[in-house]
């Protein structure tokens, strides 16, 4: 009985010690033009996942998110954007014109994805294991520009909500962190 019990805890503490540190390696998403990119091939960069959308109050952020990306994209780090529509319709353009007001508005030149549904039942596999784990949370994505960032192995290691800016000390001074390991 004692061995069974023991056992029990062992397997509970090994499960949550999986779902600590979740790993994105294995996802396969399509970028913009609609190509498959498995995210292994980001392995040995340290990412900033975002959900992004053209008509939303936090859209200026896309501004923030270029100088950070142009700050330390020769340092190993890379920003992967994906629209989406899920937050009142704030992103209702093809691909096409996604792209083409990320670059004419805002001079984006870091990755951006297929449009990508970030909350309910076919919520993407990548933001599932996103918000969906011990690490960063089991909440639900409240609105666009939330943030996650990946490190150099694909595991996922914080979370930032939208009203944090790109270029605010917590989110540089983890990407900082991340870089030196």
């Amino acid at each position: 009985m004692k061995n069974i019990f023991l056992s029990s805890i062992f397997g509970l503490f090994n499960l949550n010690s999986a779902k600590s540190s979740p790993n994105i390696s294995d996802i396969v998403v399509k970028d913009i033009h609609l190509d498959n990119v498995k995210l292994s091939s980001y392995k040995g960069k340290v990412l900033l996942i975002v959900n992004v959308a053209s008509k939303c109050g936090f859209t200026k952020q896309y501004e923030g998110l270029q100088k950070i990306y142009d700050e330390y994209k020769d340092k190993g780090f890379v920003i992967l954007g994906f629209p989406c529509n899920n937050f009142g319709s704030q992103e209702p353009g093809s691909n096409k014109q996604i792209i083409e007001f990320c670059s004419l508005n805002y001079n984006v030149t870091f990755p951006i994805f297929d449009k990508v549904n970030v909350r309910g039942s076919n919520r993407s596999p990548l933001f599932d294991i996103l918000t969906n784990n011990f690490g960063t949370g089991t909440s639900s994505i409240k609105w666009n520009f939330e943030k996650f960032l990946v490190d150099k192995n694909g595991n996922v290691v914080e979370r930032f909500r939208s009203l944090t800016e790109p270029t605010s000390k917590k989110i540089t001074s983890s990407i900082e962190i991340e870089l030196s390991k």
